[in-house]
């Protein structure tokens, strides 16, 4: 029996299906963590009223940080799932690349933009 080298149409098209929908909710979180930072849906503590307390203009701040630390992460998700889809496109999706090899399904649909085999990754830095 000849073994696979990739995947095939039909399974590279399942997996674009997988990313395509973890994109949109990525993209949906990213837009709610842009939202929170940018004080687009409230007026906190940027309103003109001079009743707000040095105390919540910390939690503010302290929660506009947290917000765009998520943000970042989730905008770096974001990428790797686009960067995944490019190599669905050039049919290079799923290879492992370090060893070359195929990484299996069901890392893939739990990961999906892994490039790397679960052998590889388990691998001490060095």
């Amino acid at each position: 029996m000849e073994k696979k080298t990739r995947y095939s149409d039909s399974e590279l098209a399942e997996f674009r299906e997988l990313i395509l929908d973890k994109l949109d909710k990525a993209r949906a979180d990213f837009d709610l963590l842009r939202a929170t930072i940018t004080h687009s849906a409230d007026n906190d503590t940027e309103d003109t009223s001079p009743t707000f307390k040095v105390l919540e203009e910390g939690a503010a701040t302290l929660s506009k940080e947290e917000s765009g630390r998520l943000a970042q992460r989730q905008l770096k998700f974001i990428q790797h799932l686009e960067a995944a889809l490019m190599r669905i496109e050039n049919k290079t999706y799923g290879i492992c690349r370090e060893t070359g090899k195929l990484i299996p399904k069901e890392r893939l649909k739990i990961v999906p933009h892994a490039t790397l085999c679960i052998e590889v990754k388990e691998q001490p830095k060095k």
